[in-house]
This record gives C-alpha cells, sequence and structure tokens, in this order.
C-alpha cells in the first residue's frame, strides 16, 4: 500500500489501527465503529484582560465510551489543533485496552503558548475552559475525565477540579472529576513521574527477555546502555533520571527545543534540569559538547533512543539515517506510519506508544479509585503488613541465634506506604501489557512488530466489550 510521505498525526493513527485489524477476522463494520470518533467538541470562550478581550479555542474528543468514564490529558500549547486531539483521543482508547484500565479515550487541547499568561490570568483561562466543558459533560467524575499533559500538571488540575466543585458542590466525587492533582488536593503520590517511571518499568521488561534484547541487536541487560533521550520535560526528564540512577545506563545525549547536549562518558540528568530551569536553555551547560541543531541528534549513534517530546519527530525525511537499534516511543505519536514502515523493514525494534507511555494514566487510574473510594492505599492493611514482616524476622533471629543486618530488616520491618503500592501497580501493570503484546506477536504470523500486536490487543478487548453489549 502506497502511504504519504507526509501525513496528518490522525491518519498515521489510523493506518496502524487498519494494519492491525487487517490481521483479525473482526464482524463486518465493527471495526470502523473502533476507529471513530464519538464526538468532539470546540469552544471559544473570551476572556477580559484589562481594556481588551482574547477569544480562546479549545477542543476536547471522545474516541469511544465502550467504558466509562472516558479518559484523557488536557494539552496546552500554541499547536494544538482539533486532529491532533483526535489522534490523542484514539491512543487514549487503545492506550487504556492495551494496559487493562477500564477507561474510554478522550483528550482535550486548548489553544494558547502558557509562558505569555501569568499564573492568575492562566488560573481565570483555565477556570472559564473548565467551565466550558462542564456545561456540555465533558467533564465529570462519571464521564470524562481529564488529567495533566503538555503544558498543564497539578496547579491546573487543581484549579479545574476546583471550578467542578463549585459547579457540582452536592457531588460526592468531585474531587474525581480530574487526576494529576497535587497529593494535598486529593492527588496520589507517584503520579507526577508515573509516565516516565512506567517507560522505565516496559524497559526493564524488554530487558528481561534476552530473544528481544537480540531482536535488536543487543546483549545484556540495561545496565550501561547508551541512551539519547528527546525532551526534558516532565515524561523525558524523569525517563532519564530513573533509568541513570536505578538501572545503571548512560544519558549521552538530550534533545531539547534550543538545542542538544552530547557527552560519551554521560550527563548529570539533574544538574541539566537545574540549569536549563535557571538560564531559560542549555547553550551553557558545562562538560558536554552543544549542538545547536538539536534535532539532528535524533541520527547519533546509541543503543536506545527515546523521543519524549511532539508526535511527528521521526519521518521519512530522517528515517533513513536513524541509527538506534532500539527506539522507544515515550511521547505519543513520535514515529509517523511510513517512518515506522521504514524503520522495521531495517530491522529496529519499536516499543510502541500505546503501550510504553500508559503510566501516565495507569497511575490516574489508581489516583480515580482513591478518589470515588474516599480512602487512601494501605490504610487498612499496612500495620498488619509491618506485623508480619516483625514476626517473620523474629523468626528467622530465632532460628539462626543471630540478628538480621540493618539493609535486610528495613524493608521487612515496614508496611508498604502509598507510594509503594502505586509503584507497584504500575510495574505490575507494565510487566503483564508487555507479555500479552509479546506473546501476539510471537505466536501470529501475521502481526510483523510490537506496534501491531499492541493496537490487536487493544483492538480485540474492544470488540469484545461491544459485541458482549450487544452494540
Amino acid at each position: 500500500m502506497a502511504v504519504p510521505t507526509e501525513i496528518s498525526f490522525r491518519e498515521s493513527v489510523d493506518l496502524m489501527f487498519d494494519r492491525a485489524a487487517s490481521t483479525l477476522d473482526l464482524p463486518p463494520g465493527l471495526a470502523d465503529q473502533i476507529k471513530a470518533c464519538n464526538s468532539v467538541y470546540q469552544v471559544r470562550f473570551p476572556i477580559r484582560f484589562r481594556d481588551s478581550y482574547r477569544i480562546f479555542t479549545g477542543w476536547r474528543a471522545v474516541h469511544s465510551e465502550h467504558r466509562l468514564p472516558t479518559k484523557g490529558g488536557i494539552r496546552y500549547a500554541n499547536v494544538v489543533n482539533q486532529d491532533e486531539v483526535e489522534a490523542l483521543a484514539a491512543l487514549m482508547t487503545y492506550k487504556c485496552a492495551i494496559v487493562d484500565v477500564p477507561f474510554g479515550g478522550a483528550k482535550g487541547g486548548l489553544l494558547i503558548e502558557p509562558r505569555d499568561y501569568t499564573e492568575e490570568q492562566l488560573e481565570r483561562i483555565t477556570r472559564r475552559f473548565t467551565q466550558e466543558l462542564a456545561q456540555k459533560s465533558y467533564i465529570s467524575p462519571s464521564e470524562n475525565v481529564p488529567a495533566p499533559d503538555m503544558g498543564t500538571g497539578p496547579r491546573e488540575m487543581a484549579w479545574m477540579a476546583d471550578a467542578y466543585r463549585t459547579l457540582h458542590p452536592n457531588d460526592l466525587n468531585a474531587i474525581a472529576c480530574v487526576t494529576g492533582k497535587p497529593a494535598t488536593q486529593g492527588g496520589i503520590p507517584g503520579r507526577t513521574e508515573a509516565t516516565g517511571r512506567g517507560v522505565q518499568y516496559g524497559l526493564q521488561e524488554f530487558f528481561r527477555h534476552p530473544d528481544d534484547v537480540a531482536r535488536a541487536r543487543l546483549k545484556g541487560g540495561l545496565e550501561g546502555k547508551r541512551v539519547i533521550v528527546q525532551g526534558l520535560g516532565n515524561v523525558g526528564y524523569h525517563t532519564a533520571k530513573f533509568l541513570a540512577a536505578e538501572d545503571g545506563v548512560k544519558i549521552i545525549g538530550i534533545i531539547e527545543r534550543e538545542g542538544a547536549l552530547l557527552a560519551d562518558e554521560g550527563l548529570d540528568v539533574e544538574a541539566m534540569a537545574a540549569h536549563r530551569l535557571e538560564h531559560g536553555d542549555l547553550s551553557t551547560f558545562p562538560g558536554a559538547n552543544y549542538i545547536e541543531d538539536g534535532h539532528s541528534i535524533l541520527e547519533a549513534e546509541c543503543d536506545i533512543l527515546i523521543p519524549a517530546a511532539l508526535e511527528g519527530q521521526i519521518t521519512m525525511e530522517n528515517a533513513p539515517r536513524i541509527r538506534a537499534p532500539l527506539i522507544a516511543e515515550a511521547a505519543n505519536g513520535p514515529i509517523t506510519f511510513a517512518a515506522d514502515e521504514y524503520l522495521r523493514q531495517q530491522g529496529k525494534v519499536i516499543i510502541p506508544d500505546a503501550y510504553l507511555n500508559a503510566g501516565g494514566v495507569t497511575v490516574s487510574y489508581f489516583e480515580w479509585i482513591r478518589n470515588i473510594s474516599h480512602i487512601r492505599f494501605g490504610r487498612l492493611d499496612r500495620r498488619l503488613d509491618e506485623m508480619r514482616g516483625l514476626k517473620i524476622l523474629e523468626l528467622v533471629e530465632a532460628m539462626v541465634g543471630k540478628p538480621v543486618p540493618d539493609n535486610l530488616r528495613a524493608p521487612l520491618s515496614r508496611g508498604a506506604d502509598e507510594l509503594d503500592l502505586v509503584r507497584s501497580g504500575l510495574d505490575d501493570t507494565m510487566r503483564h501489557a508487555y507479555n500479552q503484546i509479546r506473546e501476539i506477536f510471537l505466536a501470529r504470523d501475521a502481526v510483523p512488530d510490537l506496534r501491531t500486536a499492541a493496537y490487536v490487543a487493544a483492538i480485540e478487548k474492544i470488540a469484545i466489550s461491544y459485541m458482549e453489549m450487544g452494540l
């Protein structure tokens, strides 16, 4: 099938869906129903600043309501458009199905450059946007639950939650209308770094399978692997930080909008982030080579390339020059359909976005459960686990006649706190989902790669849901 070199993000997602659906024997029309975006709401609203008005445009797309509520972030950026929002909503549907999170897919966006506004102005804009969405039930703890995305974070989610509560003061579960809130406002520990942590867990699971590692023309485990990360935002920063600090990888390159840094001996991720926050860019960061054409560093030699920025970063223009044998998609849609086909034919292994960056929605699910259950995780059983651990330690010490070393005693003598449970749940989710995808890839000759296998897993689960409901 001939595919244009450059197509839209939404068209890329749809073609990836079609490729997977073509390997399945679905009832006529069901694949089209799953693929279609159910509804898109566009809103324009004015905000008065001193003596003038500014008109803002926003969208909320609901891709699938086979599960409720629908789930998906709110993006603030000056490149937001309806096509992008629809594509991201579709990815959310597939993502939730892949990791067995019982949500439908949605996404939102506001066409705005957040850096152009003060905090007070952003709060006014966010509260008004929330009101517009709530009037049409595009934000609700039982129907449609936003979360942070590019350009938004816990602060914006707190504003949205408060604005919703003002409109619905009698809704007992109002706090669950958004996720990604500050911990003091109904959020959950571990949500801010959840997507980056999920990327780490996904890569860990990949490297537990020597056959998969060999397929990527690599050897051994994660430790010592040379990694380039595109994007030092929330996802890229936490991914790089965790991989370097906990898995012993060497972050040899960081790509940002203003340029890139390269250092064969490895980069200090936290120092880089602090430097960029203080100075506004990376150009003066000491001890590394600064490359003004940062985008070109996607083509640099490394073991693992992690695009963690915007969609459409690897296209047919630069795909022939990509040297990394393993690409881990921490961003949504960083590789176009045509480039994906080309890279697979060249023997590259791609861990797909619809699986790998599902950590955010997974921990959002935990937060939503926490909000509607009105109890923190571990409250009922933490001390029980702690007492059991102490009893085991006492038994071991009585049997061997000497005390257990402190480094072994500490983790056994305390019960799991909420952050421990969140991380455990996320790790289990990422492991289980990868093995489902891997099983499909290995067992079915018609499935050529992990991305197609991930889409197959999602489509099969959604199709069963539709058929069981009789739709």
